[in-house]
């Protein structure tokens, strides 16, 4: 068996657990803190391969080896690694308080309705991504994606940033920054986790299931359901289908363009992503604010004209872009070589589909796309009903290649 010893923030390793063991492996301050025996051999964690190589080399010779880890070993842990390399069953885990339970017990908030997102060693913008759509978030860091990386990305974000550093020991620091602050910081190596909270929502309601909730019972929403000016709003069947190609999901940055009412950018945020709606008009702006609000979802609004602002924006995972007029082309053109995924264009004009089919074909995407036109049933005077004929549709997508919109967000 392999003893897996987590030592919560900053409990003590018994020496029972420690006893007869021939390998030990932890981190340098565990194995310094730690009553190893004087006859086994240690271990200091850094490149997990050759580590595990030694642990499987103790267990051909039937040698006890205990593993010591931060917190929790099985959450974002080092269990993973050795459940798959050597089986579940030959592990004997004894968890300790995770660093991200210890920091929100410390600014007093409950963490069931928490998304606990990992930066260490992967990359930040989907970390990034999670704290803008989400109210309530724990970031793993790690070396370059830190507090201050996180607080350069969220400036201007409604969010406090929680930088908890070397929980459970004397030197524990627990301070609340604004994200400006935090990217004028220097951490150093003590930090343990970031929360990322939006305060007037942080408490949250009482909840059934941890996590950051199912998503929501419904999409492609019926018009009625958003403010909008003369009906000039992305009809609920076209959204649906236009949402089925977005694929918009936690972690990822979705832009709507030339967003009109919001209603696609105020969907995609509903299932998860970050969005940044881009309108042009003062009277569009403050209409995509009241119905992000009227949702309870958070929207960034860009007001200026496409493609001139978009070169101010993070890159997207996916991008939509509404509505018409001759420069749409070279709107599609610049948000094709910017998304990482994909783009998904809705258009009323026949005239404009060869034009965005190009931009898209021209940026490398696989481009595929579909007339819509359906009748909705409507009442007729004598208790009778009609099909009422909702005004043709084009929407075209592109896809990279390269399998992207297959991956899932690390």
């Amino acid at each position: 068996m392999i003893t897996v010893f987590g030592t919560g923030t900053g409990a003590p390793v018994p020496a029972d657990v420690l006893a007869g063991a021939r390998l030990v492996v932890g981190g340098r301050r565990h194995l310094a803190s730690a009553p190893v025996p004087d006859d086994a051999e240690q271990v200091v964690l850094g490149p997990l391969a050759p580590a595990l190589d030694v642990v499987e080399r103790h267990l051909d010779k039937q040698s006890r080896v205990v593993v010591l880890a931060s917190g929790d070993p099985g959450f974002f842990g080092i269990v993973r690694a050795l459940a798959e390399r050597f089986g579940a069953e030959r592990l004997d885990v004894r968890a300790g308080v995770s660093s991200v339970a210890a920091a929100f017990a410390r600014v007093g908030l409950p963490w069931d309705d928490a998304v606990v997102v990992s930066a260490h060693g992967r990359d930040l913008r989907t970390a990034v991504h999670v704290c803008r759509a989400r109210p309530k978030v724990a970031v793993l860091t790690g070396p370059g994606a830190g507090p201050a990386e996180l607080g350069a990305a969220l400036r201007g974000e409604r969010r406090l940033l929680v930088v908890a550093s070397a929980l459970g020991s004397v030197d524990e620091r627990v301070e609340r920054v604004t994200p400006a602050e935090a990217a004028a910081r220097d951490w150093g190596t003590a930090v343990s986790v970031v929360l990322c909270l939006d305060e007037a929502r942080a408490l949250g309601a009482v909840r059934t299931l941890a996590g950051p909730g199912t998503g929501p019972a419904r999409w492609a929403l019926d018009e009625g359901e958003f403010t909008h000016r003369d009906s000039m709003i992305t009809k609920f069947e076209v959204r649906a289908l236009a949402l089925a190609r977005l694929g918009p999901r936690l972690g990822d940055l979705v832009w709507d363009v030339g967003a009109g009412s919001g209603s696609v950018a105020v969907e995609c945020a509903r299932l998860g992503a970050a969005v940044t709606a881009v309108e042009k008009t003062p009277d569009g702006v403050e209409r995509i604010r009241a119905n992000a609000a009227a949702h309870g979802v958070d929207v960034h609004v860009v007001h200026g004209a496409a493609p001139t602002v978009l070169s101010d924006l993070d890159d997207p995972d996916a991008v939509f872009v509404g509505g018409g007029g001759h420069e749409l082309p070279a709107i599609v053109t610049a948000c094709a070589r910017r998304a990482r995924r994909t783009v998904v264009v809705a258009m009323a004009a026949l005239d404009r589909v060869p034009a965005v089919r190009e931009a898209l074909k021209s940026a490398g995407f696989d481009c595929d796309g579909v007339q819509l036109q359906s009748s909705r049933l409507a009442p007729l005077p004598g208790d009778v009903t009609r099909l009422a004929a909702t005004n043709p549709v084009f929407l075209l997508w592109g896809v990279r290649p390269d399998g992207r919109i297959e991956g899932v967000a690390q």
